[in-house]
């Protein structure tokens, strides 16, 4: 049975927060990685608004592997949506963002980020860093379409509550990403775009 629909919560860390987390899942959980990630996220700049949108489309490099990542599905900081994913070989990140180019998607937000992954009474917690701006923590399962998927998100938000922590409401969410995008995002516009900006900006 594949498990391709994301369940996902997400919700604000005070740097305080994210420490005193990282802590608990130190103690108590297991931690399963940790991940320096850029990404494009081309949605942004769909027709419909940001908030309407139910297409998620994305290109970005987790620990230098390059990626294809689309999800389908309505979003709002609480979400359940279908997940396909592609990775690609070390290096072409480039070539994917001139594919990318060529096919009309021409401009989106590009995005840095770290973050710690935990697993945590069997949910998945990644604590995020968004460089010299923020932190916000996303808490996920990955299931399939044949499980009780409201029964597991409210599993999902019982945990992130239980550990003290704020789930986004849908306004404060899009107010959070319209943040993201004005004060620590660029926008990535492809008609400028160099051949080999990412391997010579970040040795992608």
């Amino acid at each position: 049975m594949d498990k391709n629909i994301e369940i996902e919560i997400r919700g604000p860390l005070s740097k305080e927060k994210f420490k005193e987390l990282t802590r608990v899942f130190e103690k108590k959980g297991k931690k399963i990685t940790e991940k320096n990630r850029v990404l494009i996220d081309y949605s942004t700049f769909l027709p419909e608004r940001i908030e309407n949108r139910k297409r998620d489309i994305r290109l970005r490099v987790t620990n230098g592997i390059p990626e294809i990542i689309i999800k389908i599905g309505r979003w709002g900081g609480v979400d359940q949506r279908k997940e396909l994913s592609i990775l690609t070989e070390p290096g072409k990140f480039d070539a994917l963002v001139e594919i990318f180019g060529v096919l009309g998607f021409v401009k989106g937000m590009f995005c840095v980020r770290k973050s710690q992954v935990y697993e945590y009474k069997s949910v998945e917690f990644a604590l995020v860093e968004v460089p010299e701006h923020s932190y916000y923590f996303e808490a996920e399962k990955m299931v399939s379409k044949r499980e009780n998927i409201a029964k597991i998100t409210n599993e999902i938000r019982n945990t992130c509550y239980n550990l003290g922590l704020d789930v986004f409401s849908r306004k404060q969410f899009f107010e959070y990403v319209d943040k993201l995008n004005r004060e620590a995002n660029e926008i990535f516009d492809y008609r400028v775009y160099t051949p080999n900006y990412f391997k010579n900006r970040f040795g992608l």
